[in-house]
Formats: C-alpha cells, structure tokens, sequence
C-alpha cells in the first residue's frame, strides 16, 4: 500500500493506493474473449481462470479434474488425476458419446507442449449440474470438465485465437501465481 497527504481547501486527508496482489477479476458472465486470452486450471482446488494476454484482468469458475486413483477406461488402465503440464487446444472434434462429453460433444483436444496428441481435453458433460453440485470434483478420467456455458466462451476463445489455446494444468496455480510471476520478471 502506497500512501500520500493530499492539502485542499477542506484540510488534510491521507489518499491509499491499494497494489493488488493479482489482476482484478470479473464474473463469468461478463467475459468476453479477446485475441491472447488463456486458460489456466488449479488442480488442487478446481478451479478454472481465463486471464487476458497480459493478465491484467482474469475471470474465475469451477472445474471437473481427473479422479485421484488408478482406473480402467477406454481399454487402457491408469492414474485418472489431470497430469501438471503446459498443453495446447490444436483441434475440436465432436463425439457420439452425448454422456461423457455432454448433450454437444464437443471435445477440444490438448496438445502435451503443443506438439504430442493425447486423449486429454475439455468438455462438458450430460451429468454437470450434478457433478458441480458435488464437493469432491475430482471426478473425471483425466480430462478438464467445464459447465456448457464455459464450454462455449472457451470455445469461442480457441477460435479468436486462430484455433490455438494455451492451457496449463498445475495444482496450485492461480491469478496471484500469476502477478507474483509478473513482479519478478519485472525486476529483471
């Protein structure tokens, strides 16, 4: 906090200018895209932020991650906790199973580094309200579970940025992540 005395004609008063800790946030439903915007996912408490290109404004919501076990899916058997990793939305595909990728199917496929396929993406679901009603969301095989009216700002967000996305799924990253990461790289 940055404090000055300001003098008028009223007398003397103490003017704070508060430095936040992170970039202000606005509610979802106020987001609109814009060119540069990514996609960030807190692992560890499930929540999804969109922040602008120079995170200077964020908006926050809630998330589906993978479920914290070994689990058999699709032929293969694994760990279903959503790997920490810098991924990027290459490619949208629509998929016949209107249960596990909602009424739509739409699927936004993550690139492992931009560059490796994987079977992780973000979609939605036919059981959400559900699922986001429960307080253990760690529920899915892997993938990032968003709500259907989040499903479509990201998507919308995909195609502004040429059918590009950048993604980072971490447990513990969030927008103050983000200002501390903007504080150090500012002092050089």
């Amino acid at each position: 906090m940055i404090s000055a005395t300001a003098v008028s004609a009223i007398g003397t008063m103490t003017l704070l200018w508060f430095t936040p800790a992170q970039p202000p946030s606005i509610p979802i439903s106020d987001w609109t895209p814009q060119t540069g915007d990514h996609f960030i996912v807190d692992t560890a408490k499930n929540r999804g932020y969109l922040l602008r290109a120079d995170n200077s404004l964020y908006t926050e919501f809630p998330v589906i991650t993978g479920q914290k076990r070994v689990v058999t899916y699709i032929g293969r058997t694994y760990k279903a906790a959503t790997p920490n990793w810098h991924w990027v939305v290459k490619s949208k595909h629509i998929k016949g199973d209107h249960i596990t990728f909602g009424p739509t199917g739409r699927f936004l496929r993550l690139y492992k580094d931009g560059e490796d396929y994987t079977s992780y993406g973000i979609h939605e679901h036919r059981s959400e309200v559900r699922m986001f009603g429960e307080e253990d969301r760690y529920q899915s095989m892997g993938c990032i579970i968003v709500q259907s009216a989040v499903l479509d700002i990201i998507e919308a967000t995909y195609a502004m940025n040429g059918e590009t996305l950048d993604v980072v799924t971490q447990a513990g990253i969030g927008p103050e992540s983000i200002a501390e990461s903007q504080q150090i790289n500012s002092r050089g």
